[in-house]
């Protein structure tokens, strides 16, 4: 299945559609928290969206966290297509995108019901305890890119 880095406002609009649906409709996340500053564009940060025969299936982003560390955010898979590998697909493109930019770590805020996923990609804890992100449970977690 491809996976696009988005350009257009439409593509971005894909992408809204997605996260809305996932963390405003069934996680409670209000729009105003979930939309923000690197949202304004297609250029406002790296957006992906994974499509299937044209239909997006999930998004993700991510952007610049240091000169050296990419921060993975807004990962998406709509609900009747998860538990298909479409998340492991999209943050694997994002790890690949952020080392042939030349970034050598990625950190991201995952959900505590979502870590055992980013763990079996090889992301570790990082935080010292879980934290509340738009209301729910988080924990701070990092990956050291391979060359």
């Amino acid at each position: 299945m491809p996976i696009i880095h988005v350009r257009t406002e439409d593509e971005l609009a894909e992408c809204f559609s997605i996260r809305k649906e996932v963390f405003v409709a069934e996680q409670g996340v209000s729009v105003e928290e979930e939309i923000d500053e690197f949202d304004a564009s297609p250029d406002a940060c790296r957006h992906f969206l994974l499509l299937q025969d044209g239909a997006a299936l999930a998004t993700a982003r991510w952007r610049p966290y240091d000169g050296k560390t990419a921060k993975l955010q807004r990962v998406a898979v709509r609900r009747q297509h998860r538990g298909q590998g479409l998340g492991r697909e999209l943050i694997l493109h994002m790890e690949n995108d952020a080392k042939a930019l030349g970034y050598e770590a990625t950190i991201l805020d995952g959900q505590c019901q979502a870590e055992s996923f980013y763990r079996k990609l090889g992301y570790e804890v990082i935080s010292d305890k879980p934290f509340y992100d738009a209301g729910i449970l988080h924990v701070r977690m990092k990956k050291k890119l391979q060359p």
